[in-house]
């Protein structure tokens, strides 16, 4: 297939490349761009007039229902919601049903994407079995499986010896620990320490849940020379311990979440559990200090936290509700609108999404640009529409998001237009030329 994108505004926010031109895609790969080989001919026209082109976006936190949870998310609903977002590379979590720890289940996952032809997945490896914190995974094998990383998802390792241990064999080979900073015994509360959770007789989750484990972190890493990415940091206090590491040259990057970036606790309202969220949304202090650090690069990356769940886990009493938002077609929309907000670089707002993400992924691979003879997967947004944050608007089998806290849904700017995966039209809004 070979495609032509016309008279769009070029976006690359590794290289800079910030310029009105054409895009020339042929068999996967950008074969063109402003300068078209004299010998190209197209299959297909994209008419970009008004609109950005760009990298496809990479969100590095997601999870997407399988294996397991096929009632809550199937893959094709969550990755069909992806490309929808400009989303072509998904990085998922390995808190599955069976927890991803063997080669064969990620062969199965990454499989079953590829048939789709729909957004990439690259999965996180489980750093422990079953994630319970005692056996090392075998991440050699996992790792040639397909797996990027490996994590604890949400749930910490509580012996510090044994996190020691994973760090320094992970460290033995170059693979990146991705991490969540949250003490597992301080961390079990429902929402944010404060006084809104006292009013609310909630249990709380202390900021020190977070400094806490951020401190062993950074400990064990000058210890062993691990590399670690922390996730979804949700703390001021968290920030700056990120900020001083990352001064002293440890490789330590992270990211934040969307909600995190966007809503506080006093938006949790009457008990709405569209807020239930994990980490939980914490004060003002706390949100202004995400949002500066992700403009100033102290956090690296911006993730969607997409976590499908199903509407009778909605339906309990907070406490009792499941802790999750939709958010891949969120992702786009909501980092434009911190930068329009904060008066942030609109090159910076894509770089979260796009250069930041790919880097933790590896160069090799070549996603998160936009260069010739690089892999086409790419994004066609149109920067001044506007969209309202709906159920029906919505395509993951999951509808529950605080941006939708209003019945008539809040509004949002940018909608994709066409999202292209390895040089195929993965997803194409109604009417495009």
């Amino acid at each position: 297939m070979r495609i032509l994108i016309q008279n769009g505004h070029v976006m690359d926010p590794a290289s800079g490349l910030n310029t009105q031109a054409d895009v020339a895609v042929a068999h996967g790969t950008v074969v063109g761009i402003g300068v078209i080989p004299s010998d190209f001919y197209a299959d297909s026209h994209i008419d970009a007039s008004h609109c950005w082109v760009t990298p496809g976006l990479v969100d590095a936190g997601a999870r997407l229902g399988e294996p397991g949870h096929a009632h809550e998310g199937m893959l094709e609903s969550e990755l069909a919601a992806a490309v929808a977002g400009g989303v072509t590379s998904v990085v998922c979590l390995p808190d599955t049903q069976p927890v991803l720890d063997e080669p064969g289940l990620v062969e199965m996952l990454q499989f079953r994407a590829k048939r789709l032809q729909l957004a990439n997945v690259f999965p996180l490896g489980a750093l422990t079995r079953g994630l319970e914190g005692d056996i090392l995974t075998p991440m050699v094998e996992l790792t040639a499986a397909g797996c990027v990383g490996f994590t604890q998802a949400e749930k910490a390792i509580q012996n510090t010896q044994g996190l020691q241990r994973a760090m320094q064999y992970a460290a033995t080979f170059g693979f990146c620990v991705w991490l969540r900073a949250q003490d597992g015994f301080l961390g079990q509360g429902i929402v944010a320490s404060g006084p809104l959770a006292t009013r609310m007789g909630l249990s709380g989750v202390p900021v020190a849940a977070e400094t806490i484990a951020l401190h062993t972190f950074i400990d064990l890493m000058r210890m062993t020379g691990a590399r670690v990415h922390v996730s979804k940091l949700s703390s001021a206090a968290g920030v700056e311990l990120v900020r001083s590491a990352k001064a002293e040259g440890l490789p330590l990057t992270c990211d934040v979440s969307i909600h995190n970036l966007h809503f506080t606790d006093a938006d949790i309202g009457y008990f709405d559990t569209r807020a239930r969220l994990t980490p939980p949304l914490r004060q003002q202090s706390d949100r202004a200090a995400l949002r500066q650090g992700l403009a100033d690069g102290t956090i690296d990356v911006l993730v969607s936290d997409h976590t499908p769940v199903e509407g009778d886990a909605k339906a309990l009493p907070f406490a009792q509700a499941l802790p999750g938002a939709t958010g891949l077609e969120l992702l786009l929309s909501a980092s434009l609108k911190w930068a329009a907000q904060d008066q942030v670089d609109s090159l910076r707002a894509l770089q979260v999404l796009t250069s930041a993400p790919a880097a933790l992924l590896g160069q090799e691979l070549g996603k998160g640009r936009l260069q010739v003879g690089g892999v086409a997967d790419i994004c066609v947004i149109d920067p001044a529409a506007s969209w309202q944050v709906l159920p029906e608007n919505l395509r993951s089998q999951s509808k529950h998001t605080p941006f939708a806290f209003d019945l008539s849904g809040s509004e949002m700017t940018a909608q994709v237009r066409a999202t292209l995966v390895d040089g195929r039209m993965a997803y194409h809004a109604p009417g495009l030329g």
